[in-house]
């Protein structure tokens, strides 16, 4: 069973960054496609970030240009640099995990971001 575990979360500035973090464990982290979502407050979950088996990332219009995500093989760690942020960006970021093959997907428990002075 794969098991995702978010960490990086907290209050910051509007402008301020902050990096997120999610650990993988259970099965080849390499066979993972690995992204973050976000859901705010009376919103819709919407994807952030994905960053491909194959080394393609893809970024929702709303952070292209401000969020960069990354991924560690060797560590198992797929990351979320979130720079330039604003109280938009408010949300709970969840970690997800689908499996290169088939449909199994897996989710973090979430992590809390939230942009305000």
């Amino acid at each position: 069973q794969v098991q995702l575990v978010e960490s990086g979360g907290g209050l910051v500035q509007p402008g301020g960054s902050l990096r997120l973090s999610c650990a993988f464990s259970g099965f080849v982290f390499s066979r993972y496609h690995m992204s973050w979502y976000r859901q705010a407050p009376g919103k819709e979950r919407e994807l952030v970030a994905r960053f491909s088996t194959t080394g393609i990332t893809n970024y929702a219009d709303s952070v292209k240009g401000r969020f960069t995500i990354s991924r560690d093989n060797t560590l198992n760690t797929v990351y979320l640099q979130m720079n330039s942020l604003t109280p938009e960006d408010t949300a709970v970021y969840y970690c997800n995990a689908q499996f290169i093959v088939g449909t199994n997907v897996y989710w973090g428990q979430g992590t809390q971001v939230t942009v305000s002075s």
